[in-house]
């Protein structure tokens, strides 16, 4: 994660059912659904203002941190988010292993 994201908080907005991150007043968010024991991550987004600035990957990253640290299990519908954990196999012990393609991470 780029530096210039280190310090801002995620923020869990339970009215939208996302996960926020304000960059500069521009917000990228990630769509879940949850139950007691796993988040389902479905939708990540970036605003084009934010394109390239390593914004999406930072949400990712705290975010997977935030379930960690309840104590969850992930699954990424997200490709985006599926993609990131395949790309930093380290994430993949959080990864339900009842997730359709956990198989393939």
């Amino acid at each position: 994660m780029k530096d210039k994201f280190i310090n801002l908080p995620l923020i869990k907005n339970e009215e939208k059912s996302r996960f926020e991150l304000d960059v500069d007043g521009h917000i990228a968010f990630i769509d879940y659904k949850e139950t007691s024991s796993t988040v389902a991550l479905i939708h990540t987004e970036a605003p084009s203002e934010l394109a390239g600035s390593g914004a999406a990957a930072a949400i990712v990253e705290k975010t997977l941190q935030h379930i960690k640290d309840a104590g969850k299990t992930v699954s990424p519908y997200c490709p985006y988010v599926f993609a990131f954990i395949k790309k930093h196999p380290e994430w993949k012990e959080l990864v339900s292993p009842r997730f359709p393609k956990f198989n393939e991470l």
